[in-house]
């Protein structure tokens, strides 16, 4: 045999993998779930943000299992559907394990993206449920009267408008509201009794009120399977697995916390709108004391 021939012998052939270890990857969804990204937003999750994230995750030709690292306070219940749904999707085409981990906090749409796993950890201080539905905004009637501005709204249809919040507020926007609000809460109730079937301990007005428990007590209920870290799961369950991290790719305008970039100039309505839409960001954390 020539030099050569010896050291081609060492090099690995091209497309050889049978020592190359398995690979479980995680996705981190970290952020308010919304279809509109805010300047002061953590990050924000919806179905745009995780696609390439997603592909990419179960896109690995030596993948074993994905990991999802969860922490987000919920936010708006199409995404969070959207988003489970096509996790659901990819899982079942590759016919890999998907284990759901929460961090600091997987409540509401958190938790619902939690369901879309196999099995769903937490750490015993971690906050998850809220298996309910909530929406919140500001009456912001006479306003604009304030600083000169007059709004002007014309619509074909009676029911066009809906909770303005520069009108005040109607009776039977609200009874609509409410009557909206009672499916959402129906097909998320549906939702965690599909994925969770056998698991769930408890009374539905328990279970479904919209209550936060700790890790710890989520056990218990049958919320999730058991109390550990990504890291500690996956080195017991997967020893010998490489571990490949994705997560949603962001702007340089959305790492710096610079919202939009559209470079459109925003009337005053819109920039009140906006700000506002920052607070309710911020306020949805709040709430867990994050």
């Amino acid at each position: 045999m020539s030099v050569t021939d010896r050291l081609a012998a060492r090099l690995p052939r091209f497309g050889d993998r049978g020592d190359r270890p398995p690979v479980v990857a995680v996705v981190k969804l970290h952020g308010v779930i919304s279809p509109t990204p805010s300047p002061l937003a953590r990050g924000t999750i919806n179905i745009n943000t995780v696609e390439s994230a997603l592909s990419r995750a179960f896109g690995h030709d030596r993948l074993v299992a994905v990991a999802l690292a969860i922490n987000s306070p919920g936010g708006a219940p199409t995404q969070s559907a959207l988003v489970a749904e096509r996790i659901r999707e990819l899982a079942d085409r590759r016919q890999v394990p998907v284990l759901g981990f929460c961090e600091d906090v997987a409540a509401s749409g958190g938790y619902w993206l939690a369901c879309a796993a196999d099995e769903i950890y937490a750490h015993r201080s971690s906050l998850v449920g809220s298996i309910g539905v909530v929406t919140a905004g500001f009456g912001l009637a006479g306003l604009l009267e304030r600083f000169g501005v007059e709004r002007r709204v014309h619509t074909a249809g009676t029911r066009k408008v809906r909770l303005d919040p520069f009108q005040p507020e109607n009776p039977d926007d609200v009874a609509w509201l409410t009557n909206l609000q009672g499916q959402l809460h129906d097909q998320f109730v549906g939702w965690v009794r599909e994925r969770r079937d056998g698991k769930l301990v408890g009374t539905d007005e328990e279970l479904f009120s919209g209550e936060v428990w700790t890790g710890a007590k989520a056990v218990d209920l049958g919320l999730i399977d058991g109390v550990g870290s990504l890291r500690a799961v996956v080195a017991q369950r997967f020893p010998d697995a490489e571990v490949s991290v994705t997560e949603p790719k962001r702007t340089v305008l959305a790492r710096l916390g610079v919202g939009g970039g559209s470079g459109v100039a925003l009337t005053m309505p819109d920039r009140v709108l906006a700000a506002m839409e920052a607070l309710e960001t911020r306020a949805a954390w709040s709430r867990f004391g994050l």
